[in-house]
């Protein structure tokens, strides 16, 4: 079992129902999770906390998309890992995500075995 209680992670997600399904996965990993409603929002607190350790972002989000907020990221914290995911699953949206700077890609409705791999991957 992971233990993350010095890790921070950044869950991006506009819809509550989806964020509560994240953070229910999460929770036995310890680690410390904030939300971001929006994009915006997202690259703001970002920009505010050099604490996070992953970005999980939704790519369908309002004020400023999941692609746009990921380039921005990367822009400010280029070695930050952000892991986009969204429940459109055409091919282009990998490329495109990859593109925008997102370190790996998952496709909703999130695996939460899959979800736990990915982000070990990038913070421990």
């Amino acid at each position: 079992m992971q233990n993350w209680e010095n890790k921070t992670i950044l869950i991006t997600e506009d819809t509550p129902m989806n964020y509560k399904l994240i953070e229910i996965i999460l929770r036995r990993t310890k680690a410390k999770l904030l939300w971001a409603k929006n994009g915006q929002e997202a690259v703001d607190i970002c920009r505010e906390n050099e604490d996070i350790d992953a970005v999980l972002m939704d790519l369908q989000l309002p004020v400023l998309d999941g692609y746009e907020a990921t380039t921005q990221i990367k822009s400010i914290r280029p070695s930050l890992p952000v892991i986009t995911q969204t429940a459109f699953t055409f091919n282009n949206e990998r490329a495109k995500s990859i593109q925008a700077g997102a370190d790996a890609f998952l496709t909703k409705p999130i695996d939460a075995v899959k979800l736990i791999q990915v982000l070990q991957g990038f913070i421990e």
